[in-house]
């Protein structure tokens, strides 16, 4: 009886996260709250208050939201990560982008306007940033 928990247990942690595969499209908006992988192609809005990880397949185009970010593919618009975004060799990122912390690996692309923020983070897809320091 008591593997049978543990196993009812570790199936429970492993369904506490969403992914998008390869060659799927999804137009719209998704809200969770927990992590998030993307290897397909996202377009439309993207709010979690987990971890967001773009794999080198992931594209999103629209505005993003999360806690942290770990980008391997591409996002285009707007991001706003409350912590730590990180940026992989193989990362392409363009628009708008408001962090809390950042970490660009050679070989990414970052042509973005970026705000690194400090404590006035925006917690939803309604609420706008405020302005501490701008890298241009």
């Amino acid at each position: 009886m008591f593997k049978e928990n543990k196993k009812v247990m570790a199936e429970n942690t492993a369904a506490s996260s969403n992914r998008i595969v390869t060659d799927t499209k999804f137009k719209g908006e998704i809200v969770s709250k927990t992590d998030f992988r993307i290897d397909g192609e996202v377009e439309g809005n993207f709010q979690t208050s987990g971890k967001l990880v773009v794999g080198k397949t992931g594209i999103i185009k629209g505005t993003v939201i999360c806690e942290n970010a770990d980008v391997e593919g591409r996002i285009e618009g707007t991001l706003r990560v409350n912590s730590v975004l990180t940026l992989k060799s193989t990362a392409v990122i363009e628009g708008d982008v408001t962090v809390d912390k950042l970490s660009i690996e050679p070989g990414a692309v970052f042509n973005v306007s970026c705000t690194m923020k400090g404590s006035n983070r925006p917690t939803s897809l309604n609420e706008k940033p405020t302005t501490d320091k701008a890298i241009k």
